[in-house]
């Protein structure tokens, strides 16, 4: 009933400007067509001014109600992102400062400068000091905003330290897979062609390759160290995802066949940002970034970052993929038939193999 009544509400509006678009055509017709001009024209700059004062309200209202439920008040939740905040401030500065005084100048001038039978238009075709300067200023500030880009662009995508946390991260429709290395520090070759989820293969790891029998591998959820810095390896199996790390400032596109990396360093765990947020439901969030089918929306997984006491805990209690794909695991059946042989083309080097190391 409700939905009646609103439709009926815009048909009755659209209606009403319908008859009064009408009204001003027949007393623009009785006034005298130049008159009549003439009095649209002041009363569209005093309209004009309206819109601009309720305008500008309006939008430092809308910042003044949401800004607290944006991801802006808590800060980056990384040590890397807080120079793509400070980027981002820069950015929305500049160009709220160029919106204000352009928009003000637009709707200013639209009411100053309206017809006038004391004032004739000044016409000029070109200007080269004004061509310089709305085409050099820009230019210079967003190649300046590009190169801090590219710097910083360049840091979280570069070699991570060599004490950093290392975890795979897979995607596919629709969800996300994570892996770590075990004590050897090294994760386990890869190879798309034994990828076998009936048998605790998913990824597709090599067992012929003694470094894959200690990885961890975990669905949906990947726990991470405080103050430690961490190491993304990123696949897809299927489309195009991407990583979206919205409290971090981090996103990173997963492609299938290309593996892609990007390293940060967390700065405060689950249990502080739930004091900083004022949330105590509040959890990090891993989402897909990319359009990637009918399911886009439901592709997050849930980041736990924790301390290393934490952290060495939970690890100790996992058991490798590699056991439970031989057996090993509670409800697991023998899977040996999934293991290349020795002799077939599964077990020679292939392009698309991933080594990860």
């Amino acid at each position: 009933m409700n939905d009646i009544f609103l439709i009926a509400i815009v048909l009755m509006i659209f209606l009403l400007i319908v008859q009064i678009a009408k009204a001003s055509e027949y007393v623009s017709i009785l006034k005298g067509e130049e008159k009549s001009r003439k009095q649209t024209n002041r009363i569209n700059g005093f309209l004009l001014i309206a819109f601009l004062i309720f305008g500008l309200i309006g939008a430092w209202w809308c910042n003044d109600l949401y800004y607290d439920k944006t991801l802006f008040p808590q800060g980056s939740a990384s040590v890397q992102g807080e120079n793509i905040d400070t980027m981002m401030w820069i950015s929305i500065i500049i160009c709220g400062v160029v919106f204000v005084i352009t928009q003000v100048a637009l709707f200013v001038f639209s009411f100053r400068y309206q017809e006038s039978d004391k004032r004739k238009a000044f016409y000029f075709t070109h200007s080269n000091r004004l061509e310089l300067l709305w085409t050099g200023v820009p230019a210079i500030v967003l190649t300046v905003l590009v190169v801090f880009g590219l710097k910083y662009w360049f840091q979280f995508t570069s070699d991570a330290p060599k004490d950093a946390q290392l975890v795979e991260v897979t995607g596919h429709q629709f969800a996300w897979e994570f892996r770590y290395p075990g004590k050897d520090g090294v994760l386990g070759k890869k190879n798309y062609k034994l990828t076998d989820p009936a048998h605790s293969n998913s990824l597709g790891v090599d067992w012929t390759d003694v470094t894959s029998h200690d990885d961890i591998h975990s669905t949906g959820t990947v726990h991470l160290v405080v103050n430690k810095p961490v190491k993304f390896v990123i696949n897809s199996q299927d489309v195009i995802h991407d990583v979206g790390l919205p409290h971090f400032r981090m996103k990173m596109d997963a492609v299938p066949g290309i593996p892609t990396t990007l390293w940060f360093t967390p700065k405060y765990t689950t249990e502080q940002m739930k004091v900083r947020t004022g949330n105590a439901n509040f959890v990090y969030e891993i989402a897909c970034d990319q359009i990637c089918g009918r399911g886009h929306f439901s592709m997050r997984g849930i980041i736990i970052v924790e301390t290393q006491e934490e952290f060495d805990k939970w690890i100790a209690t996992q058991q490798p993929e590699y056991a439970r794909a031989m057996g090993g695991g509670s409800g697991s059946t023998p899977a040996t038939d999934s293991l290349p042989k020795k002799d077939s083309a599964a077990s020679k080097p292939l392009a698309l193999a991933v080594t990860n190391k």
